[in-house]
């Protein structure tokens, strides 16, 4: 007998950006030691939709934002991870994501260089940003906390976020750690502010 799907239960986030983030930041640390990943992700970034596309260790993997709270907290459900090369039923589903049409498909599957070429780099709605991440998590409260630096297609900027299941124990602990001073801001709407292109 096979074993069941895993549940995924959609997790509540609070994100900020910035060159640093003072007293918040000397507080998270002073929860333990973190533990460090580093890792080169390409976020491709749709005009017409507010998901999450990205490309990391060779997977295409998407979040659907589906939910914001009173407290701005949003909520975020992994929907496909899928390897290369990607299918046309697949880039069906990312193109859902992105929240546009694709043109005809000529390929039974693109391989990343191929997408890359002929569709994520071509399509007037579509921006690849590079991201590089040197991560830095730890747990507080129960929630997962991180502090990273970061990269948008060479340039260095700073994120720290909090995330669980529960959002009254995520806002509990964004205002214990003090980043309620800064406004919840995700990946895209980060990447969109630094690449110019208007919020969808």
């Amino acid at each position: 007998m096979s074993n069941p799907a895993p549940v995924i239960i959609p997790r509540w986030e609070y994100r900020v950006f910035g060159e640093g983030f003072g007293e918040a930041e000397a507080r998270i640390l002073s929860h333990g030691e973190a533990k460090a990943r580093s890792s080169a992700e390409t976020y491709i970034v749709s005009s017409a939709s507010p998901n999450n596309t990205k490309i990391r260790d060779g997977l295409m993997d998407i979040k659907k934002l589906e939910n914001v709270n009173a407290d701005t907290l949003e909520q975020w459900n992994p929907v496909l991870k899928a390897g290369f090369p990607l299918t046309p039923e697949v880039l069906a589903q990312v193109a859902a994501a992105w929240g546009i049409v694709l043109p005809a498909l000529s390929r039974d599957g693109y391989s990343f260089d191929e997408f890359r070429a002929e569709i994520a780099g071509v399509h007037p709605q579509l921006r690849a940003i590079a991201v590089g991440k040197e991560r830095f998590g730890l747990t507080v409260d129960g929630c997962i906390v991180e502090l990273a630096n970061l990269t948008f297609d060479g340039t260095p900027i700073r994120t720290a976020a909090v995330e669980h299941e529960d959002p009254a124990l995520v806002i509990a602990t964004v205002r214990k750690l003090g980043l309620d001073a800064y406004p919840n801001t995700n990946y895209i709407k980060a990447l969109k502010r630094f690449a110019g292109i208007p919020a969808a």
